[in-house]
C-alpha cells in the first residue's frame, strides 16, 4: 500500500493493521491513523492500555501523540476502528478534527452523534472485520474490555 491512501476502506485498513497489532500483543484491538488533507499518513497508532499499563493510551489518543503538532487539524482525517468514546470524541473536538471514519459502531456507538451535531463528518463503514475482531476481545477478556467503556 502506498504511503498516499485514495480511499477510506484503505485509511482503515491502516487502522486495522494497528487494531490487529494490538490483539496480537495481548492489547484491546482498537487501531486509529491520521491523514493530513492531501491523504498522507501522519501517523498510526492503538489501544496500548494493556500494554503500558496507562488507561489514557486509546488508539485515537497514540495516533495523535504519535502525529506530532500540526499548525491546524481541520483538514486532518482521523481513522478509528471503532467509534471514539468520549474521552477520544473530546480530543476530535478539543483540536479542531472535522472528518473522523470510523469502522464500526454496533458493538460501541461513543460519541458519534456528539460530533455529527459539532458539524464533524462522520463516516461509519460498518466493518464486519472491526466488529468481529473487537466482539472476538470482548469474548475472550471481558473484564479488560469492561475497565474501560464497557458497561
Amino acid at each position: 500500500m502506498s504511503n498516499t491512501p485514495k480511499s477510506h476502506a484503505e485509511m482503515l485498513e491502516v487502522a486495522l493493521a494497528e487494531a490487529r497489532l494490538g490483539r496480537a500483543e495481548g492489547g484491546v484491538p482498537i487501531g486509529a491513523a491520521m491523514f493530513d488533507g492531501s491523504g498522507k499518513l501522519l501517523a498510526s497508532g492503538r489501544n496500548r492500555r494493556v500494554q503500558q499499563d496507562d488507561p489514557s493510551v486509546h488508539g485515537e489518543t497514540d495516533a495523535f501523540r504519535r502525529a506530532g503538532r500540526q499548525k491546524s487539524y481541520r483538514d486532518v482525517t482521523m481513522v478509528t476502528t471503532l467509534a471514539p468514546c468520549w474521552y477520544c470524541t473530546g480530543l476530535i473536538r478539543q483540536f479542531g478534527i472535522r472528518t473522523v471514519i470510523v469502522g464500526e459502531s454496533r458493538t460501541f456507538l461513543g460519541g458519534i452523534e456528539s460530533l455529527r451535531e459539532l458539524g464533524v463528518t462522520v463516516i461509519d463503514m460498518d466493518s464486519d472485520e472491526c466488529r468481529l475482531l473487537l466482539e472476538g476481545f470482548i469474548a475472550e477478556k471481558p473484564e479488560v474490555w469492561n475497565e474501560d467503556i464497557g458497561e
